[in-house]
């Protein structure tokens, strides 16, 4: 009988989790990741990442910070109606190397423990290739 009551606790407690009421946050890019790819300096450095709120309350961005001073995150002034979409600017500095960014978005979503929501870019920034007209003709001559 006691491992009856637990089990039913287990199922109610669980049932009423997923019957949350409040704002929800759905990130529109899969594993809330923008992958920037192979890009050059000359990139602005600008991504755009569109959440939806599929709760039933209004969502709040109460902040958005990154791990380091070489992204720089912009949120949403105003709440996000139930339905409606939002986005959150990051600009990374687009100094050579590889990326790899987290930043976090603390709101009043129900559906992220805390309401903290990690969101990431990825990618790898390469310097062009520098072309010297001079020593093409060089070469040319040579042969």
């Amino acid at each position: 009988m006691k491992n009856f009551l637990n089990l039913l606790a287990i199922v109610v407690f669980g049932v009423s989790a997923q019957a949350q009421s409040g704002a929800k946050i759905e990130f529109k890019d899969k594993d809330n990741t923008i992958d920037y790819g192979t890009v050059t300096k000359s990139d602005s450095g600008v991504r755009t990442f569109v959440f939806t709120n599929t709760g039933d309350a209004p969502l709040i961005i109460t902040n958005v910070q990154s791990t380091c001073g070489c992204t720089v995150p912009t949120k949403p002034t105003e709440p996000i109606m139930p339905g409606k979409t939002g986005k959150i600017d990051v600009k990374y500095n687009m100094s050579p190397g590889p990326i790899r960014k987290t930043i976090t978005v603390e709101s009043n979503a129900v559906n992220y423990e805390g309401g903290k929501v990690p969101i990431k870019i990825k990618g790898t920034v390469v310097v062009p290739e520098e072309f010297n007209v001079l020593e093409k003709k060089k070469s040319m001559m040579n042969n």
